[in-house]
């Protein structure tokens, strides 16, 4: 039997990524509550569904090796969001996935942590490609993957509604200034 891995501690300027920890729930079941927050990824949830998907948030780690961190402002120690690689069983491909705390929105804090997810994922992981699944009405986290490079590669269903794949730029396309 393999052992679950390490999750490792991630620093940008202004966060650090983390695992999820028991205390991180009261702020993410705040976040899951938010109907405005939670319209493109399932709606809003009660007590019970936050608790399970930041336990599959946590959980994806013992799986695959990789998944989802807690966004800790460093300024302050607070759960502000999480971002990591997402890949559920059905998903399209591994993607970069992010939500934040209402009031920690348009402070560039999703970008920041996006950017070094993508580091990670290329760098540590090996990863050769890495996309993020939006609803293609989610304009925001669509400015947030354009911001990071990303490009609509296709469309696909997702529960009736259209979701846009976007493809981030490859290690090489990074390493040469965004040029393929």
């Amino acid at each position: 039997m393999s052992e679950t891995p390490q999750i490792p501690t991630l620093q940008t300027q202004r966060l650090i990524l983390r695992a999820f920890r028991a205390q991180d729930f009261p702020a993410f079941e705040e976040m899951c509550a938010d109907e405005e927050l939670m319209r493109y990824v399932g709606g809003r949830m009660d007590r019970v569904d936050a608790w399970r998907r930041m336990a599959a948030y946590a959980g994806q780690w013992a799986l695959r090796g990789y998944g989802s961190f807690a966004l800790e402002e460093t300024a302050s120690g607070t759960f502000v969001g999480y971002c990591g690689i997402y890949d559920p069983a059905g998903w399209p491909e591994r993607e970069i996935h992010w939500g934040l705390r209402r009031r920690y929105l348009g402070q560039g804090f999703i970008t920041e942590a996006a950017r070094q997810v993508r580091d990670y994922a290329y760098v540590t992981l090996g990863f050769e490609t890495i996309t993020s699944c939006i609803v293609m009405e989610n304009t925001p986290s669509i400015a947030v993957a354009k911001r990071l490079g990303a490009v609509l590669d296709r469309t696909v269903d997702f529960r009736g509604r259209p979701m846009g794949v976007y493809r981030h730029l490859s290690p090489q396309a990074l390493r040469t200034g965004g040029r393929a």
